[in-house]
């Protein structure tokens, strides 16, 4: 199987989950062995960040209005209403806990086991708090207060152990606060902005001698391959969850790990090597 082809198989792969609370990292994980590819060897570890990127464009684009409007407007009761505030205080939580202990898990619990255990752990999660929390009308994104920002930020920590999603942990938060499904999925994918491309920004200075000009092409693929796939899937989400439950991703997430965790049974997967969040 030839780079360009594995490239566009991990932009689907990552444009399709990133958003959708079935952990992007876990399939990235299950992936990369079944593709016969080495985490650790160049252009791989760069690619993998650089194509999170083309997902997080996505976003930016599906929202630039509201974005722009928020962001150049003069919120209504000072600085702490203003969207960046937000966003920043959500962030918080991620930067303090999720990048000292990055490294502890990648050596840890980057692997078939956790991401099979953690989907179905995280599935009974979600159904639980849907049952429990989930409301249709409520806050709207400019309502969002600093303390619900935060509180999703330190729910977003849990998206550190692979297997979790980033997306799940932060809607799951948003819901929790208070916030309806559709409230809590447009701050979710609004938080990824910053998150992502900070985390993306440390780990592509840490691969940046992979981004030679005889890898560009390949990495070039994968990002396009995401960020089409991805401004798919935000849009459809975003219309999916104004409506239905989460319940379904709950029933994908248990299905892929026993799944996962036949295949490891029977010898159907070996452990893969360390892949980013």
């Amino acid at each position: 199987m030839s780079d360009a082809i594995r490239a566009v198989i991990l932009g689907v792969i990552e444009g399709l989950t990133e958003f959708l609370p079935v952990s992007s990292t876990g399939h990235m994980l299950l992936a990369m062995p079944v593709l016969d590819i080495a985490s650790e060897s160049p252009p791989w570890p760069a690619f993998l960040f650089f194509i999170q990127i083309g997902a997080i464009l996505a976003v930016v684009l599906y929202f630039w209005r509201e974005l722009w409007r928020q962001t150049f407007s003069a919120p209504i009761g000072g600085w702490s209403n203003h969207l960046l505030a937000k966003l920043v205080v959500a962030t918080i939580p991620a930067a303090a806990i999720g990048l000292p202990f990055d490294d502890i898990v990648e050596k840890y619990l980057y692997g078939p086991v956790t991401v099979a255990i953690t989907l179905i752990l995280g599935a009974v999660v979600m159904v639980l708090i849907e049952l429990r929390y989930r409301r249709m009308e409520g806050p709207s994104l400019k309502d969002v207060t600093l303390r619900q920002a935060f509180l999703i930020g330190v729910a977003q920590c849990f998206a550190i152990i692979p297997g979790t999603s980033r997306s799940m942990a932060t809607i799951l938060g948003g819901l929790m606060v208070g916030l309806p499904a559709s409230t809590a999925a447009e701050f979710s994918f609004l938080i990824a902005i910053p998150t992502i491309c900070g985390a993306g920004f440390v780990k592509l200075v840490k691969h940046a001698d992979e981004l030679t000009n005889g890898s560009m092409a390949v990495l070039g693929l994968g990002f396009s391959v995401s960020f089409v796939v991805a401004l798919v899937v935000v849009a459809a989400f975003m219309s999916y969850v104004r409506k239905r439950s989460l319940i379904p991703f709950a029933v994908y997430r248990i299905v892929l790990g026993i799944v996962v965790l036949g295949a490891l049974l029977f010898g159907g997967i070996s452990g893969p090597t360390p892949t980013p969040q």
